[in-house]
C-alpha cells in the first residue's frame, strides 16, 4: 500500500533500528497458492495502527476497465512518535495492463498542510511524470528498462506468477513520493495465520528501508494484515461497517486525522452563503445502495450510475399536490444521549419557551441558545444532559441537547447528518437537526444557530448512534460535487 511507504518514512530511524534487532519465526514451507489470472476485483478498507494505537486508515478499490485494471485508493496517517509528529493524507489513482503493469498513474498526498501532486504515463521504456508543489510545476523523464508495477499492485504480485514457499521475486515500482523507478524483492514464505489468527500466505518484501514488510494474502490476493517487524506499524483489513462508526465520528467532529481525507472541494466555489436562498448540486461517487432522503427542505434526484442531483431551498419546485407526513412518535420521546425527559432538560426548555407564540418561534429561541450555551470544540462532549453542563461540545453534540430541548418542548425533532459547505474550502461533514414545524420538517442547525438551515446543508444520514453514521464508510472519500445552479435573494 502505497500510503504506508509515505508513512513510513516519517518514523524516526532510531525505531527502525531497533526494529532490525527483532527476529521474526519462519514458518513451514507448504503447498505453492493456486496462480491468479487477475487480481481481486473488491474494495477494502483498513485500520492504520501504531503499536496498537490507530492512527489513520486507507481504502483500496480495484476494477476491471476494457484494457486493464483501475487501482484507487486514499487515506490518512496522523503519526506522534517521540515528540516526532507528522500527518499524511493522500488519493491515488493507477491504470494497469491485463498483466498488472504500470500506464498511468495520478498521485496527490497533503503532509502537514503541504500538498503535492504527480501524474504520468509509462509509454514503452519511458516514464513521463509532471509534478505540481507550491505553485510550481516540474516535468520529468525517466528511462527503463522491463515492467514498471504500481506499489499497490506489489501484494498480488507474486499469486499472478508464481506462489511457491520460498520464491523470490524481484520488480520494479514508481515511487510517486520520490519521483524515481526502484526494485522491490518479494518473497514467498509460506501459509501462516494472521496475527489475528485468520488463514493466509505470508509474504515479505524490502519495500521500505532498512526493515523488512511482512505481508499476509488470502487466496484471492486481498491483503488481511502488513506489519512491520514485531507490529511497530500494522495495517489491518477491517469491517467497513465496524470502521464506519469511527469514521463517521471523525468526520462530523471535522479531526485534523480526517478533515483532508473528507473535503470535497467544489467546482465552481460558492460564494455568499450568507445570501444563499437555492442550491443545486450534482454529486459523483454516489453509492446506490444509500437511501435519497427528502424533505427538510431538500429533494434528491438520482441522475445516473454512482450520481445524484440535490436541490435545496427555494431551488426545490414547488410540490404538484398537497401531501401530508406522517410524523413518529419517536421524535417526541428521549433515546441514549437525548435526555429529553431528564429534570434539567425539561426546566430549561420550559424557561426558554416561555412566551413563545409558536413552535417555530420556540425552536429558534432553543437553537438560539444552544448555539450560545456551547462552546464549540472538535471533542464530542457527550450525551445532552452532560454537554450541558459541561457547556462544551461539537457539532454532534449541539444536535443532541437542541434535539432534547426541542422534544421536551413538545417539538417532534431528528438529528440528521450530511455536508455543510463552508466557504473557501468546500463540503465537510456535519450533523444537525431537522424540527416538524408548520406542516412540515424544517432543517435547523443549532451549532451555527440557523432556523432554516442555509441550502448548503445536504442531508446523506438521519439517527444519531454510531451506527445511524457508519454507512458513511461507503461514500467518504470518494464523492466529488459540481454546482449546478445558485439562488440568491
Amino acid at each position: 500500500m502505497y500510503l504506508r511507504g509515505c508513512y513510513m518514512k516519517l518514523i524516526p530511524q532510531l525505531l527502525i533500528l531497533l526494529a532490525l534487532l527483532l527476529s521474526g519465526v519462519r514458518p513451514a514451507l507448504s503447498a505453492p497458492l493456486k496462480k491468479l489470472d487477475k487480481p481481486p476485483l473488491t474494495e477494502r478498507w483498513y485500520g492504520i495502527y501504531v503499536d496498537n494505537d490507530r492512527v489513520g486508515f486507507y481504502r483500496q478499490k480495484i476494477s476491471e476497465t476494457a484494457d486493464g485494471y483501475l487501482i484507487e485508493a486514499n487515506g490518512i496517517v496522523r503519526l506522534k512518535v517521540m515528540g516526532f509528529s507528522k500527518e499524511v493524507a493522500m488519493r491515488e489513482s493507477y491504470q494497469a495492463a491485463k498483466n498488472m503493469t504500470l500506464r498511468s498513474f495520478d498521485v496527490e498526498q497533503t503532509i502537514n498542510g503541504d500538498t503535492s501532486r504527480v501524474s504520468g504515463r509509462v509509454n514503452e521504456s519511458t516514464l513521463r511524470a509532471k509534478s505540481e508543489s507550491n505553485g510550481k510545476t516540474a516535468d520529468k523523464q525517466i528511462r527503463f528498462k522491463g515492467d514498471i508495477y504500481p506499489v499497490a499492485a506489489l501484494n498480488i504480485f507474486p499469486l499472478m506468477r508464481d506462489a511457491t514457499p520460498g520464491k523470490t521475486h524481484k520488480a520494479m515500482t514508481f515511487d510517486a513520493e520520490e519521483i524515481k523507478i526502484k526494485e522491490v524483492k518479494i518473497s514467498v514464505i509460506g501459509d501462516e495465520k494472521t496475527p489475528e489468527g485468520l488463514p493466509a500466505t505470508r509474504l515479505r518484501n524490502n519495500l521500505y528501508p532498512f526493515v523488512n514488510n511482512d505481508v499476509w494474502v488470502d487466496t484471492l490476493g486481498n491483503t488481511l494484515y502488513e506489519s512491520v517487524r514485531d507490529g511497530l506499524v500494522t495495517t489491518r483489513a477491517e469491517d467497513p461497517k465496524q470502521l464506519g462508526a469511527f469514521v463517521g465520528n471523525l468526520v462530523v467532529a471535522k479531526k485534523d486525522l480526517i478533515y483532508d481525507f473528507s473535503l470535497i472541494r467544489v467546482e465552481p466555489p460558492i460564494k455568499d452563503v450568507v445570501k444563499l436562498t437555492g442550491l443545486v448540486v450534482e454529486l459523483s461517487g454516489w453509492n446506490d445502495g444509500l437511501p435519497l432522503f427528502q424533505n427538510g427542505g431538500q429533494v434528491v434526484e438520482k441522475n445516473g450510475e454512482g450520481r445524484i442531483t440535490v436541490r435545496t431551498g427555494s431551488a426545490v419546485p414547488p410540490p404538484v399536490a398537497p401531501t401530508t407526513v406522517t410524523v413518529n412518535d419517536q421524535y417526541l420521546k428521549p433515546a441514549e444521549k437525548i435526555e429529553s425527559d431528564a429534570p434539567e432538560i425539561v426546566a430549561k426548555s420550559k424557561e426558554l419557551s416561555a412566551g413563545k407564540s409558536d413552535a417555530k418561534e420556540t425552536a429558534r429561541a432553543l437553537a438560539s441558545w444552544t448555539a450560545e450555551w456551547l462552546n464549540d470544540t472538535i471533542e464530542d462532549s457527550g450525551g445532552a444532559l452532560a454537554s450541558m453542563k459541561a457547556r462544551t461540545g461539537n457539532c454532534q453534540t449541539h444536535a443532541r441537547l437542541y434535539t432534547a430541548l426541542a422534544r421536551a418542548a413538545g417539538i417532534p425533532t431528528r438529528f440528521v447528518s450530511g455536508l455543510v459547505y463552508q466557504e473557501g474550502q468546500g463540503f465537510l461533514y456535519h450533523s444537525w437537526t431537522e424540527s416538524y414545524l408548520e406542516n412540515s420538517w424544517v432543517a435547523v442547525d443549532p451549532t451555527y444557530n440557523q432556523l432554516p438551515a442555509d441550502p448548503t446543508h445536504l442531508k446523506f444520514f438521519e439517527g444519531h448512534t454510531p451506527n445511524d453514521l457508519s454507512p458513511i464508510i461507503a461514500i467518504i472519500g470518494k464523492i466529488r460535487a459540481t454546482v449546478l445552479e445558485t439562488k440568491y435573494n
